[in-house]
């Protein structure tokens, strides 16, 4: 366990790029709503209020990318 260390910015990080990597549609969005959850996670065991602050920008980000409709990509499809 590493002391003085907030473990949800870690996991936040790892839930972010697991939604970046998703296969489809539907795993991208439930991974960005688990970063968003977590970044909440992170801000509320945060006393540093600059980072507070970033990580609820960061967890409404991460839930703002999941609402969106995924952009059409030819190159894919």
């Amino acid at each position: 366990m590493s002391f003085g260390r907030n473990p949800h910015v870690s996991k936040a990080e790892a839930a972010e790029q697991k939604a970046i990597a998703a296969r489809d549609d539907r795993a991208a969005g439930q991974a960005w709503l688990e970063a968003g959850r977590l970044w909440e996670r992170a801000a509320e065991r945060e006393a540093d209020a600059k980072r507070r602050d970033q990580y609820v920008a960061n967890a409404e980000r991460a839930r703002a990318t999941a609402d969106q409709p995924p952009a059409y990509d030819p190159a894919l499809n």
